[in-house]
């Protein structure tokens, strides 16, 4: 899995989730109405679904509790035009993990995320460390066996590349600076550079097939990395 859905139909405020998204290393994905939004949230590919109540052809309560039958348990981040104890309710009800009013402070709401992030994070490790498998997109990590497969496909690490990718599934979500990664992987007594940091990373995105349009492994300019499932 791995970005962010939003389905909102008001164009300013799409741009503006937008923007503020990536530029906090999101990805992000945009539909217009509750009918195609639905369609593409059933895919199941998001680590989050930001949903506007009032949207055109299908509205935002019907929308999260057909995903809910239909067990897709992104968790949902619903967006209301008014902050009425009605609209809550009945957005929890249906199955909305947490809820914001417009006009909304952008600070707010990317604290709710990562809050939210956290939280499903968690319960996703929880059930990863019974199992010690990690899947992400098309990928799927197995601690137990010591492999990455791609489908039917193995794709071979070196052991630093295999410890580094074995940190960040661990830590899904986190801003991970270069020094703390240094210090986790490579050992605290290590004499290597945080630029070794930086090749590695490289080198796990070639595997990953992801050079040119990092999916996983998001660089944030001047602060280090995100790993996003």
């Amino acid at each position: 899995m791995g970005g962010i859905l939003i389905i909102e139909d008001e164009p300013g405020v799409q741009m503006t989730l937008e923007d503020c998204l990536q530029a906090e290393g999101y990805t992000t994905e945009t539909r217009g109405d509750g009918m195609t939004g639905q369609e593409e949230a059933e895919t199941g590919n998001y680590d989050l679904i930001i949903l506007d109540i009032m949207l055109p052809r299908r509205d935002g309560f019907t929308v999260c509790q057909n995903l809910r039958k239909k067990s897709i348990h992104t968790p949902i981040l619903m967006l209301t035009a008014r902050n009425t104890n009605l609209d809550i309710i009945m957005g929890l009800r249906q199955g909305a993990d947490d809820y914001m009013a417009k006009p909304f402070d952008m600070g707010l709401l990317l604290a709710r995320i990562e809050a939210i992030l956290r939280r499903s994070a968690l319960t996703t490790s929880e059930t990863n460390r019974s199992t010690n498998i990690y899947p992400f997109g098309e990928f799927l990590f197995d601690l137990q066996k010591g492999t990455l497969t791609q489908g039917d496909d193995l794709i071979t690490l070196h052991a630093k590349e295999f410890s580094l990718l074995e940190f960040l599934v661990k830590h899904p979500n986190e801003l991970l600076n270069r020094v703390k990664i240094l210090n986790e992987v490579w050992g605290y007594e290590s004499e290597t550079t945080t630029r070794t940091v930086d090749v590695h990373i490289a080198k796990l995105r070639q595997k990953l097939g992801e050079s040119e349009l990092p999916r996983h492994i998001m660089t944030l300019r001047g602060q280090g990395y995100r790993f996003i499932p």
